[in-house]
């Protein structure tokens, strides 16, 4: 049986494409994958993503734990505060990459849908020691994200809400509001390359809080939107989807992800191998690059080089909605990595001449301040 989130009927009312990920059963596209990426590009978009993990960490040891078996420093995140960090295993491979907020008295750290039952099983392994409670609120929890240019505008306009600070709110900022009535955690995050909120609540409230962010400005404003256009949206930015450019036998260093891991901030999972690949350098790296001929590259499509030896993977691939050239993601040795390397890409075991570009293929429009 595939899990469904508490949208599952509101989706399906709205005529939208269901399709199979990671064990839920979730909206693929409502208008069209370019329609919707359209929409976050130029004004608001919305998505369901209730199905993504959502545990609390509190406890006198709360902070310590957490610092130990993420690679970001927790230590150093403000109150009302939000910061991306990995899991690592000892070898200084990738259990999961996590978002962390810290809150008033505990932490949020939300993980991947397809990996919630792994990562928690991952922590549960590493409390011993530590005073601390991690408590599982991701069937009690609804999350939506609402994401665009527009977002802010109309979230901070929308009757019946205390959002009007929204604007003060910076990248990466989370606070409690109250939305249509409903008691919310929004945090200015995302993963698209635009700037917007996800917005946590009780789930119960989902139907209410969903139909009301749809009908914010006037009709069209905001779109709903799914799986596809937010694969589309992360990949222009090229921003690592687990499971792709991110798994157990790839670390941060080859995933462009160094900045994550904090080395200076004392003793935590992987560090002592981490350091190690840090220092000798990675052998492969995640590098962008763009078809020269004709094709479209998928993930999993082999990488040789221009005469014929195997060097890599395709992690991602498609053709950018935004810029109307396709474009992809792979892991080559490091000398493929640099801009202009030319390498073949094997689509339908024909090779297809492509070189590398410079990442990410989109700037991120976030707000910082």
């Amino acid at each position: 049986m595939l899990k469904r989130t508490p949208l599952f009927e509101t989706h399906v009312s709205l005529g939208a494409r269901m399709v199979e990920f990671g064990g839920w059963e979730m909206p693929v596209q409502y208008s069209g994958i370019i329609d919707e990426h359209q929409a976050v590009r130029q004004s608001a978009g919305l998505f369901d993503i209730s199905h993504m993990g959502r545990f609390i960490v509190r406890g006198p040891d709360a902070e310590a734990f957490l610092q130990y078996v993420a690679t970001c420093d927790v230590a150093a995140i403000p109150f009302g505060q939000a910061t991306y960090g990995l899991l690592c295993r000892p070898d200084g491979t990738i259990v999961d990459d996590i978002f962390v907020y810290r809150l008033d008295d505990e932490f949020l750290v939300v993980v991947n849908a397809s990996n919630l039952d792994k990562d928690w099983a991952w922590l549960g392994e590493h409390t011993s020691g530590f005073d601390i409670e991690i408590v599982d609120r991701s069937e009690r929890w609804a999350t939506l994200a609402f994401q665009g240019p527009a977002a802010e505008a109309l979230l901070s306009a929308a009757e019946d809400s205390s959002t009007d600070d929204l604007a003060a709110l910076p990248f990466h900022g989370v606070a409690m509001t109250t939305l249509f009535g409903v008691t919310t955690l929004i945090a200015r995050t995302g993963y698209t390359g635009e700037d917007g909120f996800e917005i946590f609540f009780e789930a119960h409230h989902a139907p209410l809080v969903w139909h009301r962010l749809l009908a914010l400005g006037v009709p069209g404003s905001v779109k709903p939107c799914g799986l596809g256009a937010r694969d589309s949206l992360r990949f222009e930015p090229c921003l690592a989807l687990y499971g792709h450019e991110l798994n157990d036998t790839i670390n941060p260093y080859e995933a462009r992800l160094g900045w994550v891991v904090k080395l200076a901030k004392g003793d935590f999972v992987g560090r002592e191998a981490l350091a190690q690949i840090k220092a000798t350098g990675p052998t492969r790296r995640l590098t962008g690059f763009e078809l020269v001929d004709r094709g479209v590259a998928r993930g999993d499509y082999p990488i040789h080089t221009v005469e014929g030896q195997p060097i890599g993977f395709v992690t991602s691939g498609m053709p950018s909605p935004t810029f109307g050239r396709p474009f992809g993601m792979a892991y080559v040795p490091t000398a493929f990595s640099v801009e202009g390397s030319a390498f073949d890409v094997l689509i339908r075991d024909k090779p297809v001449r492509a070189r590398a570009v410079k990442m990410p293929f989109y700037q991120p429009q976030y707000k910082k301040k």
